[in-house]
């Protein structure tokens, strides 16, 4: 029962956090002081109690979108493991649900947008979908890689082979797996080079764009979602390239938060250092990925 208390927790209050690490290492190579660390938390309770600014032109669907899409997310983060905690819910194949969560929580947000009945809206559904259809495969090629190593479908068990020690010939596949999927971290969390969230040009934006007529507490909603998902994918990456546990829990949750700071700062680093792609440009990069995690279950099956 502790370990699910400290995994919920660590699930509800951590993931503001790494937006804010996030924003102040960009601030830092900008030469600013930049937000507070905590500011997101600030940004997401004063949305919370704003009114809402609704279209008479939409339905039901606008509303519950980003009701949905937080509930599949959370659910999502139910199925990983943190730290020295396994996951809440574990069985095998959940997998796939992992990823299908993902894409119920893309569905609803784009459905929201599309309701709208914008045109921005519509068109940032339109890219949304379409990188969707090169992140997915490439998610699934990283898990059927680690699927391999582990002989397991669970991802508890496929998250853990790399803290059980390396076995011969799967170093070179590991790393491949990581690069991918930080490749996916960035495009499914809407950050530099896939996409701007800080963006206000209408016509270069992807996730921006499809919540530009929801306020008060649905944005909130969004916001704290776009946290979670950033901080689910950032466990799973952490769980392949930094799996240090002591096996001392007082010991493995601080190690493991540290882990998921450092993360977003390279994430940071990252968006300071690069550019935005030329929207032509995206796809290429999200092949990389299908390619990477493609060679990894390759080289482990030859």
């Amino acid at each position: 029962m502790t370990d699910i208390a400290v995994h919920l927790l660590v699930l509800i209050l951590l993931p503001p956090f790494l937006l804010g690490v996030i924003n102040k290492t960009k601030a830092f190579f900008a030469g600013r002081k930049g937000p507070p660390l905590l500011q997101t938390y600030r940004d997401i309770a004063k949305l919370l109690r704003k009114g809402m600014v609704i279209s008479g032109t939409t339905t039901w669907i606008f509303r519950a979108g980003p009701l949905v899409t937080l509930a599949a997310v959370a659910m999502a983060g139910l199925l990983v493991p943190f730290g020295a905690s396994p996951a809440i819910i574990a069985f095998q194949g959940d997998l796939v649900l992992f990823a299908y969560l993902f894409g119920l929580a893309r569905f609803f947000t784009t459905s929201a947008a599309l309701d709208t009945g914008s045109s921005f809206e519509g068109m940032g559904s339109a890219r949304e979908a379409t990188f969707a259809v090169l992140t997915e495969p490439a998610l699934f090629f990283a898990f059927l890689a680690l699927a391999r190593m582990s002989g397991s479908l669970s991802l508890v068990n496929m998250l853990r082979v790399p803290a059980m020690g390396l076995a011969a010939g799967t170093t070179a596949p590991l790393v491949l797996i990581a690069i991918g999927l930080f490749i996916i971290l960035l495009a499914e969390t809407c950050r530099i080079p896939v996409d701007d969230p800080n963006t206000h040009l209408e016509l270069t934006m992807i996730h921006e764009a499809m919540v530009l007529d929801h306020s008060g507490p649905l944005l909130g909603a969004i916001t704290y979602s776009a946290s979670l998902k950033l901080f689910i994918i950032g466990s799973v990456l952490v769980d392949i390239v930094a799996p240090w546990k002591t096996g001392n829990p007082l010991m493995d949750w601080p190690i493991f938060a540290g882990e998921l700071v450092v993360l977003a700062a390279v994430i940071g680093v990252v968006e300071s250092v690069m550019a935005r792609l030329r929207m032509n440009r995206v796809p290429y990069l999200l092949v990389s990925a299908i390619l990477l995690c493609g060679s990894a279950f390759i080289l482990l099956v030859r």
